[in-house]
């Protein structure tokens, strides 16, 4: 089977490598801005998926095109600009009856499909508390620039879109529970920016002299925090940010039950702390031999073998292709529609904000 990847930057790589991992996909790359290579791609009968990996702008466009020429399609998130757009896509794709997928590979931490089979079996109680944070530091300075930062290439949102999605994402695959009201607060502390006059990919662009830069206005946010319900009884808040001096790719997640709780932070994934009210606590490394039974096909390597953000990608893809593979597989990765349950979430975090209040999600 072959796969085109639509994008040749930060994440276009990371999709390359995680294909070539699997061993039975062969990966052809695409540049995001050939549309020549694009076209010719979909025309190739051998070309069976797409995974776009471009800027947030053109994900509907390459997407709605590449499912009209019958490819199934693995869209990085967020999966569109808005909801509308959203609903087309998973319109499209129910009436093609095509595979798809948007890429929350975060849920694929091994130990973080051990908090999820944990809530499953009883373990934690009643869910009662969700909090937690998604910090980064690559966008601290003034002179820090990216394609995300412009809103006609991001969309209307950045932090939320960008890590926000991804904390929102894993809380309610956690826990089994939907965001049902929100407040939100959104803050940007770079009014202006100094773009690079030349391209600068994610997470580059530090060493760059002073003339090498044009003052550019802001309007997208540098952080945000939400207070959220889930249901009458379920409470949490969670911060996303990308100026927090210090945090690479802190996404944490704390899920306090009615009988024990449970914390993971990205930047240790193999390690899973387990609070207990009238014990001692624990921390947990992951073995696949004492994980839950249906957490255990997440983890490939031994205990004492991490795996790491790569290995997220890999388990998506295995299972989004198994599916393509066999047509009866239940899809066990996230679809568009929970692509588009991200954009609600993201929309109504922007009406809130502009509101000064709360804001119900249906």
């Amino acid at each position: 089977m072959k796969a085109a990847i639509v994008g040749s930057g930060f994440m276009g790589r990371v999709h390359l490598e995680a294909l070539r991992r699997l061993g039975s996909v062969e990966a052809v790359p695409v540049r995001g801005r050939d549309e020549t290579a694009f076209r010719a791609a979909l025309a190739d009968p051998t070309i069976k998926a797409v995974h776009i990996c471009t800027p947030n702008c053109s994900h509907f466009a390459l997407a709605k095109t590449a499912m009209e020429a019958g490819k199934h399609v693995l869209c990085e998130k967020p999966l569109t600009t808005s909801a509308g757009e959203a609903e087309e896509l998973v319109a499209l794709a129910r009436a093609k009856n095509i595979r798809n997928c948007t890429c929350h590979n975060l849920r694929y931490y091994p130990m973080v499909q051990h908090i999820r089979r944990m809530r499953e079996d009883g373990d934690l109680g009643e869910i009662l508390v969700v909090q937690g944070t998604y910090s980064q530091d690559w966008l601290l300075y003034d002179t820090d620039w990216n394609w995300r930062i412009d809103p006609r290439e991001s969309g209307p949102s950045r932090v939320m879109a960008d890590i926000g999605s991804h904390w929102c994402d894993m809380a309610e695959h956690i826990t089994g529970r939907r965001i049902s009201a929100l407040c939100a607060d959104l803050q940007t502390f770079h009014r202006t920016r100094k773009r690079p006059k030349g391209e600068v990919e994610t997470f580059a662009g530090k060493n760059l002299a002073p003339e090498d830069y044009d003052e550019m206005p802001i309007q997208t946010e540098d952080f945000g925090s939400v207070i959220f319900h889930m249901g009458e009884r379920t409470r949490g808040a969670y911060t996303a940010s990308q100026v927090s001096a210090g945090c690479k790719n802190g996404l944490s997640i704390e899920v306090y039950g009615s009988k024990m709780s449970a914390a993971w932070n990205q930047e240790r994934p193999d390690e899973l702390w387990i609070g207990n009210r009238n014990t001692n606590n624990q921390v947990i490394v992951k073995d696949p031999a004492l994980l839950k039974d249906r957490a255990k096909s997440y983890a490939d390597l031994p205990g004492g073998h991490s795996e790491g953000y790569d290995d997220t990608f890999k388990q998506v893809f295995r299972r989004f292709y198994g599916s393509i593979e066999n047509p009866a597989e239940t899809a066990e990765y996230p679809q568009f529609e929970d692509g588009l349950r991200q954009l609600h979430i993201l929309e109504a975090e922007l009406e809130s904000h502009k509101l000064r209040g709360w804001v119900n999600l249906y």
